[in-house]
């Protein structure tokens, strides 16, 4: 058994935090599961307040169809809101699948409130922004009062998304997700 100054994991880290937990692959969402079920059945709703696996939407191209699907973020991990003492540490620590806390083994480390919010913020990826078209590139335009139409790409302005197009001999502004590469 550990010393008591080993345990007393408070020391340093005092109040709430996020803290991020390892857990085998493929077992996250397993994992924040067990753990949503052991913060009641434990009593630990005082000191485990939320469980997340992150995850951001992307949107994959398949048989020409978009289809929004979410992507883990990290896979491997899960951030856990709560109040690090003997007792809550021993909790997650020993929840199925979890290999153990990001950090030290007995001290875990918090992430700061910028990482957290910068984590938990998730911002949208979408495949089909990355590999937007380039002038010269055909296209078909998907949405609005010329659907259906195509016509080529005059220019490209990747910050605020968008693409001219020339449709029937005239330019036209489009967004990047109302135009497919054809």
């Amino acid at each position: 058994m550990a010393d008591k100054d080993e345990l007393d994991l408070r020391q340093g880290n005092p109040g709430r935090a996020w803290y991020v937990i390892h857990t085998y692959s493929g077992y996250e969402n397993k994992v924040k599961a067990n753990l949503e079920r052991l913060i009641h059945t434990a009593g630990m709703k005082d000191m485990i307040f939320n469980v997340v696996v992150p995850v951001e939407d992307e949107v994959e191209i398949k048989d020409g169809k978009q289809k929004v699907v979410p992507r883990k973020v990290f896979p491997g991990y899960v951030l856990v809101d709560m109040i690090v003492d003997e007792h809550s540490w021993y909790v997650v620590r020993n929840t199925t699948g979890v290999t153990g806390f990001v950090g030290s083994e007995k001290h875990p480390i918090p992430l700061t409130d910028a990482e957290a919010a910068r984590i938990l913020g998730g911002k949208v990826t979408e495949t089909a922004k990355d590999t937007a078209v380039n002038e010269g590139d055909y296209v078909r335009v998907k949405s609005g009062m010329l659907e259906n139409y195509t016509g080529k790409v005059v220019s490209v302005d990747t910050e605020k998304e968008r693409v001219v197009v020339q449709v029937e001999g005239r330019d036209v502004d489009l967004d990047f997700d109302q135009v497919e590469h054809l």
